[in-house]
């Protein structure tokens, strides 16, 4: 018996750009995508703010529209 296997990709708009990432992500998962951890930033998905506290509890979805902004220190 052979097998076919469809693997489903998750295209998400990020600053205006689609990229496209593994099935369920998470706004942590995605964070660590990012090489955001440890950095001063915030996620807007779809048009709200997601607090810190609410990263890993909030799963992304097909065709989401995140902003994200890092903040930049300096004098």
């Amino acid at each position: 018996m052979h097998r076919q296997f469809s693997f489903f990709m998750l295209t998400l708009q990020i600053n205006g750009e689609l990229k496209q990432f593994p099935p369920d992500l998470n706004v942590a998962g995605l964070i660590a995508s990012m090489a955001l951890a440890g950095k001063r930033f915030a996620i807007e998905l779809n048009g709200e703010i997601v607090p810190k506290s609410s990263h890993a509890n909030t799963r992304l979805h097909d065709g989401d529209k995140l902003e994200v902004v890092v903040a930049v220190g300096g004098g």
